[in-house]
């Protein structure tokens, strides 16, 4: 398959330059390895996984002989495997001035992350890694993250097609997970139930300490069925027929897999009476789309939970986005307790970029009637708008753009 150039890359080789380790972590299959692995092609990088029992062993029983053998620099694949070497690794670090010794890839566990932030502070950078998003699919991860000033969302939009609801949802069905991009829906559903047994199941056993896996998958279908709404713990518990406290640990778990994202309600000092629970999304939609049967594009599209795939499709581009850039930014959402609320509260350098979402072609001025709320902020409103189904950016008054869902 065809290598698909990922938006990580730029900020990974940015920080290869000051820091001596970088990990990459996220979920199963994203394409963690293959990236670094084309990255490392034309340096004399050793490449090394600890899927090779061989290899864990001797990196568990004896750190410093494994790195005689494996000479820095060097990529270590699933590090979590051999936790054993982050003390190792931390020394020889500290025995040199050169950058980007360590590559390190690893499945997203508490435990993974607390070795080595603990081992490795001031050593490491941690970046993370989500499925593909359509910019990578198309090849256009060079443009960025959205500027929501009108004159760039026109620009922009001269680098993508025409939208078109029938291709967004087949982008939203299909996900992003790198292995798929060819599949068709057999396949497809073939695949996601191997990544639920193989993968997902796995890793809460050996990685989270999960006993009660029946209970676990209920409660990780439980998800799928309320994402995009406000995250209850009661409803997910009922589903599982859990407590609501092992639900609270269970959806910290997906969280650090990198299988769910808890959108944060907007918090400002100025605002009073603001709800406090976040949103659930799932950082693949097609994963989710799987887990709720839809088994294809056009039955989701038609279906009664469209609006909230839709909706979490919007969200999974734009933080994947940021996440890539160089921007430092903040992504929440508004809600208040008379039950008034704005899809998307972007803040960035002071500002505040509010956004609804939308799956119709022409939203009209009223879908942007909460946004003076945030004018009450400590914070400046600035440009906004409404994602949404249009063909093209189209003003809506002077601060607000109505955007096509397919350019951001």
């Amino acid at each position: 398959m065809k290598y698909i150039t990922r938006e990580l890359e730029r900020k990974f080789l940015k920080m290869n330059t000051i820091f001596k380790a970088l990990m990459i972590t996220g979920a199963r299959q994203v394409g963690k390895s293959t990236m670094l692995k084309k990255l490392a092609e034309h340096e004399n990088r050793t490449i090394v996984s600890m899927d090779n029992f061989q290899e864990r062993e001797l990196a568990r029983t004896d750190p410093r002989l494994f790195f005689q053998v494996h000479k820095p620099p060097i990529l270590i694949d699933e590090i979590q495997k051999a936790p054993e070497l982050f003390e190792t690794i931390k020394i020889m670090c500290d025995e040199t001035e050169e950058n980007g010794l360590f590559w390190l890839t690893g499945s997203e566990s508490k435990r993974l992350l607390k070795e080595a932030r603990d081992s490795l502070t001031g050593r490491v950078c941690i970046l993370k890694m989500y499925s593909l998003s359509q910019r990578e699919k198309l090849g256009l991860t060079a443009l960025g993250p959205i500027d929501f000033t009108y004159d760039s969302l026109v620009e922009r939009q001269n680098s993508f097609s025409k939208n078109n609801i029938v291709n967004v949802f087949d982008a939203i069905w299909r996900g992003g997970m790198p292995g798929t991009v060819n599949m068709d829906g057999e396949q497809l559903m073939v695949y996601y139930e191997s990544y639920v047994n193989n993968y997902i199941m796995r890793d809460a056993v050996d990685d989270n300490g999960v006993l009660d896996t029946t209970g676990f998958n209920k409660a990780l279908r439980a998800c799928a069925a309320f994402a995009g709404n406000i995250l209850n713990y009661s409803d997910i518990a009922n589903a599982a027929d859990i407590t609501v406290a092992t639900a609270k640990e269970w959806i910290k778990i997906l969280q650090t897999m990198g299988i769910v994202y808890l959108l944060e309600p907007f918090s400002n000092n100025e605002l009073k009476r603001l709800i406090k629970k976040p949103k659930v999304y799932f950082c693949d939609t097609g994963f989710c789309a799987y887990l709720s049967s839809w088994t294809s594009k056009d039955t989701l599209m038609k279906g009664a939970a469209s609006g909230h795939y839709f909706e979490n499709y919007v969200v999974g581009e734009l933080f994947r986005g940021f996440a890539y850039s160089s921007l430092k930014v903040n992504i929440s959402f508004y809600r208040d307790t008379n039950q008034k609320e704005i899809d998307l509260v972007i803040e960035q350098n002071g500002e505040i970029f509010p956004l609804e979402i939308k799956m119709s072609a022409s939203p009209d001025i009223r879908t942007v009637k909460n946004f003076h709320l945030l004018a009450k902020s400590s914070l400046e409103l600035t440009n906004g708008g409404v994602v949404c189904m249009i063909d093209r950016p189209f003003p809506l008054d002077k601060n607000n753009t109505l955007i096509p869902c397919n350019i951001i």
